[in-house]
């Protein structure tokens, strides 16, 4: 990039070309929080410069410590600050529903043809990849995550909790956060937040949001708009459910809020919630399923908790909550449920604290509980690779050759040759189906 180029101011976008962008990424969007973010570190700050380096990072400091998809919320709050409530809408819904639609067609797709030899062999190739993937996911958020031996000893036993105990996750997130609480006060340096992402030297020029720019009229804080924004969630949450007339669907309604709210760590630490409620309390579906739906999940553009779509369109179609002669829109109706109940409070998390983000800053009543649920996540993630790689590796009593080999290849081509998530999980997906047709 030459000095003229850096120098140059950036151009504003209408709205509609603001509303084009999103809805581009919502169907590119692969490779998980982390790519997703770079995705939009790249257009936003370097090539756009619709908002500054600082000022992004500020806004992803904030979603990383919210409940819900750090990915989703972070397009939430830029399309808020740059076009009030209507660019957060548009940026954070554009960000999902390509994803709705993809899903929904495959887990039709999987449910009517799942039993082919070809699906099934595609499947059993991703299947082992997955398992490395969530392994991968652990070491890198714990490799953050645990700065120190307290937070190691909080993984561990938060590990021991829900693998030996089957101590339910919001449990253990409550308690997690309760110990940092009153660890902030004993030993406040053990508790300290680690920076997610160190400030970036980098400068791409001028932004449209740069370092200085006064805060807009929309993005400030008030208590009367504080007050509206929290009774209109509630009235469109209360309103959605009222809505469902159906057990199964008013079921998912309740659950998903609830999971919703308890995703302290990204969709790979609020899985084995899903899991317990999907399979376990609800029996939307199977744990063979779950992790056919995860493995669907993987290879789509969007954030990985777009997995409560396959739960919710499994259940809905299992269930027939319109009959039997209308399974396609059973499911699809199950998906859209789940979807826009897990969102929800995504958007009103942003609306209503955006406006106060400043204050949050440094301030370790606030950071020390998330580094202690940021620790006990990673417990509760290795459980997941643990009860995948049991689910993958040990059939009938016995060890998969197989799939091991290719858990422990796709794992060395994450962590040692840093190959993105979809190209491990295409070469997977192609030896599963090249075996099949041997």
């Amino acid at each position: 990039m030459n000095s003229m180029n850096i120098m140059k101011a950036p151009t504003a976008p209408t709205f509609f070309q603001f509303f084009q962008y999103w809805l581009k990424l919502g169907f590119i969007s692969f490779g998980g929080p982390a790519g997703q973010i770079s995705m939009m570190h790249y257009d936003l700050v370097e090539k756009h410069r619709w908002i500054s380096e600082h000022r992004f990072l500020h806004a992803l400091n904030y979603t990383m410590v919210l409940p819900g998809p750090e990915a989703q919320q972070l397009a939430t709050y830029i399309g808020w600050l740059m076009f009030g409530i209507r660019g957060g809408i548009a940026a954070g819904v554009l960000f999902v529903l390509p994803s709705l639609f993809i899903l929904s067609a495959l887990t039709w797709a999987y449910l009517s043809y799942g039993t082919l030899d070809e699906v099934a062999g595609i499947l059993y190739g991703i299947k082992p990849a997955v398992t490395a993937i969530v392994l991968f996911a652990a070491y890198r958020i714990g490799s953050k995550a645990l700065s120190n031996p307290v937070l190691k000893v909080l993984a561990v036993l938060a590990f021991i909790a829900i693998f030996q105990f089957k101590i339910a996750f919001p449990y253990i997130v409550l308690i997690a956060a309760l110990i940092g609480f009153i660890g902030a006060k004993v030993s406040p340096s053990m508790f300290m937040a680690p920076t997610h992402h160190a400030s970036s030297k980098s400068n791409y020029g001028p932004a449209l949001i740069d370092d200085n720019t006064p805060t807009p009229d929309h993005a400030k804080f008030s208590w009367p708009r504080l007050f509206i924004f929290a009774l209109t969630g509630i009235v469109i949450g209360i309103t959605a459910m009222s809505l469902l007339d159906n057990k199964v669907l008013q079921d998912m309604g309740e659950f998903f809020t609830k999971a919703a709210l308890l995703t302290f760590g990204g969709a790979y630490a609020v899985l084995p919630y899903i899991y317990q409620g999907g399979v376990d309390q609800y029996q939307w579906l199977t744990a063979t399923q779950m992790m056919d739906g995860l493995a669907l999940g993987e290879t789509t553009p969007g954030p990985l908790i777009m997995v409560v779509a396959f739960v919710g369109f499994v259940g809905a179609t299992v269930n027939e909550v319109f009959g039997p002669e209308s399974i396609l829109l059973s499911g699809f109706v199950g998906a859209s449920v789940a979807t826009f109940f897990t969102f929800l409070p995504s958007f009103l998390f942003i609306f209503l604290g955006g406006p106060g983000v400043e204050a949050t800053r440094g301030d370790l009543k606030f950071s020390a509980p998330l580094s202690a649920v940021t620790a006990a996540v990673v417990g509760v993630i290795v459980n997941l690779a643990v009860f995948f790689a049991l689910a993958t590796l040990y059939q009938n009593h016995q060890v998969d050759w197989i799939s091991l080999m290719i858990t422990l290849a796709a794992f060395t081509a994450l962590f040692r040759f840093k190959i993105g998530i979809m190209t491990v999980i295409m070469t997977s997906a192609a030896i599963g189906l090249g075996l099949t047709l041997i």
